[in-house]
Parts: structure tokens; sequence; C-alpha cells
């Protein structure tokens, strides 16, 4: 008896579970094969199933392979430093450039590569990515249906890894660029290119985060987060919504030794795309803003430090002389809130916004400068190369040793009519190893009060509010930053 009654459920449960099924299947139908929608009965929780096959036609006609040649070198992947690599880290974990092969083991052989790209244009233009196309001898356009043409680099851009490349083919299917600033936080996204050389592939996923930086990846980087899965050869290829419209151009993935698919891939936004795409049709080259300050995110410790009443806004470490920053009356340690008016949250949101403005261009910024709010009118100039802005994480406790810096040891370390006490020993595991303290940087000043010897650094110390994090000036090579310490 107890058997019929659990066979007599289970039936039960098999046919509900086959009429939500039935039911699931006849609302995906009215969808238009994109989406389908099922409400519960006394609850306003949704269920959308993706269908992907009409962009899937819309898309992959538009999405090319690109085959790279270059005679004098073989492609390499190794450090961030060479200038012929496509990998930016070698280490276990890493964030990668990906769409290239290892470096030949015959070095005298030409290299050969394969990448994506995107049709952005009846025309034959066509977006990748700049370390894809950049310094090629021979670039050939392999189309999905079958043809092969030689493309041309029109101009491309190292600082945010973008490239426009033409065709000569009238008539193509394209895809449209869309407004990469509209995506939300688990949108469905779909990434389509050549993965390991098989065409034409595609694969879903959703939007898992925007506006990530700090990845140390390119001078630009305001990326968008995917976990559609990408692996290599799909650098330059498409990330497009529902719709068909192009929101961004995969560039990097996070990965291990095996260089393989970790849920965790990057796309430069289509916006940024589109901005590349006119200044390069318009000038034939790319041009950046350059403001010339160093900058620093403020945390939480520095928040306090600074007696500010949230975290946000960028710290200025350091101003270049004769920079458009020193010009327009920028100090060290002023807090840049706003740009144009627009909220500043990061060092990061700072550097893109005024990256991406044309040499020439009056901003306007908001800064707090001893607990009073300014407004600065700046002229931005041209980026330079030599000109780079850095950033550096924080941490929380103390791990160090000091000493006086003399003239001998001033010398060995390249320190020019500079004062302070160096760095002799960091303790490993530290705070200050973690955030990167290194022997031989320079503490310039403690809690905003200039440290010109060793007497003055213990007394600094010394007389640091006990529970509140101490606030470090450090110059270290040649980039200056602040870190918030505490002695705990």
């Amino acid at each position: 008896m107890k058997n019929s009654s659990l066979f007599h459920k289970r039936n039960i449960a098999v046919i509900a579970g086959m009429a939500f099924i039935a039911f699931s299947f006849t609302a995906l139908e009215n969808s238009n094969n994109q989406t389908a929608k099922i409400a519960e009965d006394k609850s306003e929780t949704k269920y959308v199933v993706a269908d992907f096959t009409v962009v899937a036609k819309k898309a992959v006609p538009a999405v090319v392979s690109i085959q790279v040649q270059n005679k004098q070198k073989a492609i390499g992947i190794g450090s961030k430093s060479s200038k012929d690599s496509y990998d930016f880290f070698s280490n276990d974990e890493l964030w990668e450039l990906f769409g290239l092969p290892k470096k030949n083991s015959a070095q005298s052989q030409p290299a050969i590569g394969q990448a994506s790209g995107v049709i952005v244009s009846p025309e034959g233009y066509i977006l990748t990515n700049s370390h894809v196309v950049h310094n090629m001898d021979n670039i050939t356009v392999l189309m999905h249906d079958g043809r092969e043409l030689t493309a041309k680099v029109l101009g491309d851009d190292p600082n945010t890894d973008l490239a426009l490349v033409k065709i000569e083919a009238t008539n193509l299917p394209y895809l449209e660029l869309g407004n990469s600033d509209a995506l939300e936080v688990g949108q469905w996204v779909a990434a389509v290119g050549n993965p390991f050389g098989m065409q034409a592939t595609m694969t879903s996923g959703i939007v898992s985060a925007k506006n990530r930086n700090n990845l140390d990846i390119a001078h630009y980087e305001d990326f968008i987060q995917t976990d559609a899965a990408i692996n290599r050869g799909n650098s330059g290829g498409p990330l497009i919504t529902l719709n068909g419209e192009v929101v961004g151009i995969n560039t990097a993935i996070a990965t291990n030794a095996s260089a393989g698919y970790m849920g965790i891939g990057f796309a430069i936004p289509s916006n940024v795309a589109k901005h590349i795409m006119e200044e390069i049709l318009s000038d034939g080259k790319v041009s950046h803003g350059f403001l010339g300050i160093s900058l620093q995110t403020i945390d939480y410790n520095l928040a306090q430090a600074f007696n500010l009443e949230k975290v946000g806004g960028a710290l200025v470490t350091s101003v270049i002389k004769g920079s458009p920053a020193e010009k327009g009356g920028m100090k060290v340690e002023d807090i840049v809130m706003k740009i144009n008016n627009k909220d500043i949250t990061s060092a990061a949101a700072l550097r893109n916004s005024v990256y991406i403005l044309k040499p020439n261009t009056n901003i306007q910024l908001t800064i707090l400068r001893d607990d009073k709010l300014l407004e600065l009118p700046i002229t931005i100039t041209d980026f330079k190369e030599s000109a780079t802005v850095a950033s550096v994480s924080q941490k929380t406790e103390l791990g160090i040793e000091v000493d006086s810096l003399t003239s001998e040891v001033a010398r060995s370390l390249g320190y020019v009519d500079e004062s302070g006490v160096v760095i002799t020993k960091v303790d490993p595991g530290s705070a200050a190893a973690l955030a990167g303290l290194k022997k031989g940087a320079l503490i310039l000043s403690i809690n905003r009060e200039k440290i010109d010897s060793l007497p003055q650094f213990t007394a600094a110390i010394a007389t640091s509010p006990k529970g509140r994090p101490i606030l470090f000036q450090i110059k270290q090579g040649s980039s200056y930053l602040y870190l918030s310490l505490r002695t705990e």
C-alpha cells in the first residue's frame, strides 16, 4: 500500500513536471525566439530562458578569423616588458591577452597567429585588438563564406588595445555598435569568435561586472567582465547582446598555466571602440588626454586619514612639473571629487575620463583641499608614453624598518635632491609587503608632516593617534604614493 501511494505521488510529480515543461515551451514560442518570462501565480519572481538562435544567425556571418604573420620575429608570449609579448603576465594565475600562439622554437621562421574580428560596416571596416595586428607584415581575413581577403591596418591604439582594419569588399554582413553604458550586470550576452582556430563559435553568459580596472592590462582600463566562455583565438571578437548589438571587444581572460576558460573574461566597452574608430577615421591616428598627475584611490583608511565623510574620489600623490595639472594649480594631497560635474569614485575613473578626451580639451575639476571644495579649470594636453599614472593597493599593518638617507645611499638608489628616511627592511607577510613596499623606498612624510631624519620619523610614529591609521607619503623608484597603515 505504501509503495502504491509512493508510486501515485511520483506520477503526480512527473505529470506536474511535464506540465511545467509544456508551459515553458509554450511561453518560449511566444517570445519571438528571444526570451520567455514565466511568472509564478502568487509571486513577482520571473524566470528568463534565453534563446540565442536568432542572434547567432545575425552575428556569426559578421565575425571573421584574422590570420597574421610577422616575417622578422616569432610571436612571443612572455612578460609585460617585452614588446613582442602578448601575455602580460607569466604567473600561475594571470590576466592574459589571448589569440596568438606560443613562441616558435625556431626563431628564424616566420610567426603565424590567428585571432578574431567583427565587421562593423558593409564597406569592410573591422574592429579587432591592437595586440593582434600591431607590427604584423601580412594580415589575412577569412570570411564566414570561405573567402580569404587581404586586410590593411588603418590605425591601432595599444593603450586601449583596439585596432581598425579594412578589407576591400562591399555589401558585407555587419554588426552595429551598441551602447555599452546601458549594459546591466546580469544581462545576457554572447561571445563570438574562433577559439583555438575553430571558426564561428558562439558561447553565452552574463555580464558579471562593469568598470573593471587596475588589472594592469592596458593604460586605459574600463572592462566589461563576463562569464561567457572565451579562449585563445577569441581575441578581437565581439561581445553581443540578444539584439545582436556589439557591446564589447573581447581582449583578455583570467587563466592559469593551461591558458583555458575559467569563467572570467574581459571586453573593451563598445563606446570606447566607437571613439577609437572615429578617431582613426577622422585623424588617421588616436590621441589621448594628459593631465600630469599620479593618482591613488581613496579607501576606507585613507578616507579616515583625510577626514572624509565617505569613501570616494582620487588622491593626487604627485604633480608633474610643467604639466596641465601644475599649470592649473593642482597640488599633492588634493582629492579630485568630480570632473565636469561627474562624480569620481576611483583613481581609474578619473584617469579613464581624462584619457579618452582629445588634447586641448577644457575640463573642470572639483577638488577637496584642506576640507574646502575648489573648482579648477584645466586644459589637458596630449598623452605621453613616459607619463604614467600609478595606483597601488592599500593595506592595514606596519612591517618595515628604516634608516637615515645618507648621501651614499641616496646616490646608490638614484635619489637626487630628496630627503626622508629609507626603508631598509620589509617583513615578509606584513601589510607593507603586501602593499608592494620594498627595501630602498623613501618615506617623505608621515601624517602630512615632512620627514627629513630618523628622529623625526620616530617622533611622528610615537605621536600618531592610537587606533588610527598612519598616513605615509612614499617615493618608490619614480613613483609617488600614499599608504595608510596601522601599527597594530
